[in-house]
């Protein structure tokens, strides 16, 4: 089976200027030709299979949200070869529109003063929608979520996770061969992300559709991917599955510990006491990440325990968000 989306080498270039500091230098940078080149995404290759859903990550500024934009169709590539359901995006703008759904963040597609049911309606003229398909669908989201409350209440007046929700549908509606989420679930409670991500998990396996995920919540990845892709200044780290990225790092436990006192100033105190340690804390537990390749738990709790009395302890696996933080660190070796 051929892929749906394929990327071989792009590569995407930005010319940026060089600025100047104050009045004058603003001036000068009106007339000048110093600039620089910035290479937001360098030599990515990957094939994405029709129904999977692939966690796309990186930090801020890693090239995730251009790679996006060059898949949509609103960006060109500076080299490389991207094709999206057989199309090139950026010369078929009109017709890979047809095949894709998009939501950004909290950039809402909906009309904001008006009704659901009529942004809607509007979709489904914008993009020909038939009236059987599109009956199918509303049916379809009426098994899936509570969608009757919402249809009739101006976009407006909604809360943000209802926003939310009625986006996702939204970029379902017209049945794309792929739909890109970009943060779908920043800022929403937890009740709405679970929510949220039964709801694309099922339109998923319903409707076979290939979901690209950007998110930085690693819920949305253990929830929804079983395959994620890791960027890091525009070049891949990683394309794998998540097992197999932690199988990787199969060798590190986390070891959660509680100490009598302050646990921030705990927390300092063993970040200078033990600096060859990755201790972090939060507001119930001092977090430390064992490499049992190099040290064994219990040498690391005895190694606390003769200079401070540990008052409780548990001991988990490394988590997802831990493996990707190791991965932005120090790579995959």
């Amino acid at each position: 089976m051929s892929a749906i989306i394929e990327i071989r080498n792009a590569v995407k270039e930005f010319k940026v200027l060089n600025r100047r500091e104050g009045l004058k230098g603003s001036l000068r940078d009106l007339f000048s030709r110093d600039y620089k080149i910035v290479r937001a995404v360098d030599n990515i290759s990957m094939s994405i299979e029709q129904g999977e859903i692939v966690g796309y990550l990186g930090p801020n500024g890693a090239g995730k949200s251009t790679t996006i934009k060059m898949m949509t169709g609103v960006l060109e590539p500076t080299s490389g070869e991207i094709l999206v359901s057989g199309n090139v995006p950026y010369k078929n703008r009109t017709r890979n529109a047809q095949e894709i759904g998009v939501v950004f963040g909290q950039r809402s597609q909906l009309w904001w003063a008006l009704p659901l049911i009529e942004s809607f309606k509007l979709l489904k003229d914008i993009y020909q929608i038939s009236d059987e398909n599109y009956d199918s669908m509303m049916k379809l989201y009426a098994s899936l979520v509570d969608i009757e409350p919402l249809l009739h209440k101006p976009v407006r007046q909604m809360s943000l996770g209802q926003r939310t929700l009625s986006d996702i549908l939204a970029a379902f509606l017209h049945d794309p061969k792929i739909v890109f989420l970009d943060e779908p679930t920043i800022g929403l409670d937890v009740s709405m992300k679970s929510k949220i991500r039964t709801l694309i998990h099922a339109l998923n396996k319903e409707k076979n559709t290939t979901v690209i995920l950007t998110t930085h919540d690693m819920g949305d990845v253990d929830a929804l991917c079983r395959r994620i892709v890791i960027i890091d200044n525009g070049k891949m780290l990683y394309d794998n599955d998540i097992e197999h990225l932690k199988n990787f790092f199969g060798s590190y436990r986390t070891l959660k510990i509680r100490i009598d006192g302050n646990i921030e100033k705990n927390a300092d105190m063993l970040r200078s006491e033990f600096s060859d340690l990755a201790i972090s804390n939060d507001e119930d537990w001092i977090s430390v990440l064992v490499d049992e390749s190099k040290s064994g738990v219990m040498d690391v709790l005895g190694m606390i325990q003769n200079k401070h009395p540990i008052r409780d302890m548990q001991l988990e696996e490394i988590s997802t968000e831990e493996v990707i933080k190791k991965i932005y660190e120090e790579g995959v070796k």
